[in-house]
């Protein structure tokens, strides 16, 4: 029986972020869940340069080899997880970088979040991604996991030792994306 597959997104691509550790965290989480099959995507390694493609996304004939990488990497996936910081009260250009990048690729499909960040948990940024997501079509989880002052749920090795409120928003996330996927995939392809 065919498992849809979630992707776990690491947003940042900055020196000395914790979104890897948070994304290490979780994935171990997302599969013990068991509706999906799950798989992480790390923006550092995709290495997308600012936006070069000479033609709209939407028209899907992609230039550079980058990008004919990066496509499949986001077609194939059912379901995401972006784990995402709160850079200057808004997300991370890494992040916009790439979701700019494609167009049809990202639609009809279930995006949850992961932020972090100080007091606001990365929120800021979750509420701007949600207005961008829409308009690509992507159906956003209201569940998410927010995690405030991110460093005091990383010990002396940098690994997430996460509080009840935060085991509890995961899983109540996870449910919501199967949820969500599930009435995303029974839509015909035409509707």
């Amino acid at each position: 029986m065919y498992r849809p597959v979630l992707q776990v997104l690491i947003a940042s691509t900055r020196p000395g972020r914790v979104g890897e550790a948070f994304a290490h965290w979780f994935i171990p989480i997302a599969e013990k869940h068991g509706a999906f099959e799950v798989e992480l995507v790390d923006l550092a390694e995709v290495n997308l340069p600012l936006l070069d493609e000479p033609r709209h996304p939407r028209l899907g004939r992609y230039e550079h080899e980058h990008t004919r990488r990066w496509s499949p990497t986001v077609r194939r996936v059912d379901a995401f997880v972006f784990v995402t910081p709160e850079y200057n009260y808004g997300y991370d250009a890494a992040l916009k970088n790439a979701i700019d990048y494609l167009h049809h690729e990202w639609a009809d499909k279930a995006v949850g979040f992961l932020s972090y960040g100080g007091v606001a948990a990365g929120t800021r940024a979750v509420q701007q991604l949600r207005q961008v997501l829409s308009g690509l079509r992507m159906a956003t989880a209201v569940e998410a996991v927010n995690v405030p002052f991110a460093a005091q749920f990383l010990d002396e090795n940098g690994e997430v030792q996460p509080n009840d409120v935060i085991l509890t928003a995961a899983d109540a996330m996870l449910d919501e994306l199967a949820r969500l996927t599930g009435l995303l995939r029974a839509i015909p392809e035409s509707a």
